[in-house]
């Protein structure tokens, strides 16, 4: 009981610096732009840690460790490799460029850079990538809203829909009152609460089952549990070749990092351009260790299973592993209990840093792009904005109903959106920061082939089984990237004014 008092305190004490952020913040959204990117004041530290943190989501700290709980390192492994390699290079590549031609052309959003990026007046290409970004955006916050109900039904026995509303009401609260800058102060805060609790588990798990030693050679019992080329089969504790396709599948989340909306608009709002080599710095390093280390806690968990400190996970319950560890810790005494409480909160900071910047990121893509742009609806600053809070409202009702079966998992859910954001808008960002021949046609067609594609190759062609059992995100990225270069050579090269900015934000390095 006192265990569940101090668990209760500490994420209730979270909880509460949340809320205030949002009140402080919500002062500060006098225009649009604020509301939507800060006014292009974030600072190196800030921009790098909110884009990660927001990156992250609970996939960090319970889809990635349930997957090495089950399977072992390959299927985690090379997937956190993937998005290392896509983190850096996306930063490297696309963070300044970005912010250089969103600043020049004056867009607001990601929707709002592609029309202005090809001088299309209808705002067709507005529309479709709003569209777009709702679409792939609900899944995704419910899968931050499943986080949540997981956490407080295991946790506390709270009805996993009761715990879900109640996590849902306060994301909802901070984010619509503070707008961007309360998403990225909190996501700040909250990476840091992520990295604490990653440290804490890390360190509690070896020791409680039995050290080091002890859990590379329970792992090593298990065929291709250690192995990156081979993945151990749960269902029948036997081991199964991780070929070059496979792996080649799994790194293919790093091509999603190019068309994250929620990501990119960090790179849009930061202060100072040439700060963001420190950001970039800052970022890579924390997210290989933090997935470095949200990987072996799932290692780590499987040695505890075997000496009966945590149950034997199975399913969908594996994303429970980080809970199952800081209730064990809980029971220990009030320091360990309040320790415990931290933990759980960084697993609250994982869901909330995601969820609030996809809910911002859509809520923009309707009373920004969809009303104003395309709807060309004449809105001032407060309706705007209002509009733009009903529309967190909405849309996290839909996710909280998608989510509401409890044995979904998060991993699965997070990888369909990712996989979506990834095929539709990656490769247009690419060729519209790196190629100047790329059309307004090319852009339009290849968005809506990848975003398509997605659906087309999960639930047909994925179905074949054999080597088309891939990540979906890999195919669909590549026919958009095609089409994109196809249609853009077969179509009229852009205006003489567009290639003229173009090269004018080339050439500002």
């Amino acid at each position: 009981m006192i265990s569940q008092v101090c668990i209760g305190i500490a994420i209730a004490a979270y909880l509460l610096v949340m809320i205030y952020v949002g009140i402080r913040f919500s002062r500060t959204n006098s225009s649009a732009s604020d509301f939507y990117l800060g006014g292009r004041k974030l600072g190196p530290l800030v921009t790098a840690m909110s884009a990660e943190a927001s990156d992250m989501s609970s996939w960090l700290l319970m889809g990635l460790p349930g997957v090495a709980y089950l399977s072992g390192l390959a299927d985690a492994g090379w997937t956190a490799i993937g998005l290392a390699v896509g983190t850096y290079v996306n930063w490297l590549i696309v963070s300044r460029r970005i912010r250089v031609y969103t600043q020049k052309v004056h867009a607001l959003t990601l929707p709002d850079f592609f029309s202005k990026r090809y001088g299309d007046d209808k705002n067709i290409l507005t529309c479709v990538s709003a569209v777009i970004i709702v679409i792939f955006f609900i899944p995704y916050t419910a899968s931050g809203f499943a986080a949540c109900g997981k956490l407080f039904n295991t946790l506390f026995g709270i009805n996993y829909m009761t715990a879900m509303i109640l996590s849902a009401a306060i994301i909802v609260l901070y984010c619509t009152l503070g707008g961007f800058l309360a998403v990225s102060t909190t996501d700040f805060i909250q990476s840091i609460t992520m990295s604490i609790a990653l440290f804490v588990v890390i360190i509690f798990g070896v020791s409680s089952a039995g050290g080091l030693d002890a859990v590379i050679a329970n792992a090593q019992e298990l065929p291709g549990y250690l192995s990156m080329v081979q993945t151990h089969v749960a269902e029948t504790g036997q081991s199964a070749p991780y070929g070059a396709l496979s792996i080649a599948s799994m790194m293919a989340w790093g091509l999603g990092y190019f068309g994250m909306p929620h990501i990119l608009l960090r790179f849009m709002a930061i202060e100072d351009k040439n700060k963001l080599k420190l950001s970039r710095r800052i970022a890579s390093v924390w997210v290989v260790i933090s997935m470095a280390i949200a990987v072996f806690i799932g290692v780590i968990g499987y040695s505890m299973s075997k000496v009966s400190v945590i149950p034997v996970l199975e399913g969908s319950n594996s994303e429970t592993i980080i809970v199952q560890i800081a209730s064990v810790l809980s029971r220990h005494n009030i320091l360990a209990a309040l320790l415990a409480g931290i933990i759980l909160a960084g697993i609250l900071a994982a869901t909330m840093s995601t969820a609030d910047s996809q809910l911002l990121a859509a809520a923009s893509s309707i009373s920004q792009n969809l009303l104003q742009d395309f709807g060309k609806k004449k809105l001032d600053t407060g309706t705007s904005v209002k509009i733009a809070r009903v529309t967190v409202i909405v849309i996290s009702v839909i996710s909280i109903v998608l989510a509401s079966d409890p044995n979904s998992s998060i991993f699965e859910i997070v990888s369909f959106a990712w996989a979506g954001f990834g095929a539709a808008f990656g490769p247009i960002v690419l060729c519209a920061l790196f190629w100047k021949r790329s059309n307004k046609w090319g852009a339009l067609c290849g968005m809506i082939a990848g975003g398509a594609m997605i659906f087309i190759w999960k639930y047909g062609i994925a179905r074949l089984g054999g080597a088309f059992a891939i990540y979906e995100l890999l195919p669909a990225f590549l026919v958009a990237l095609v089409i994109n270069i196809v249609v853009s050579l077969l179509t009229a090269a852009p205006d003489e004014s567009i290639i003229k900015t173009y090269e004018e934000v080339k050439a500002d390095k």
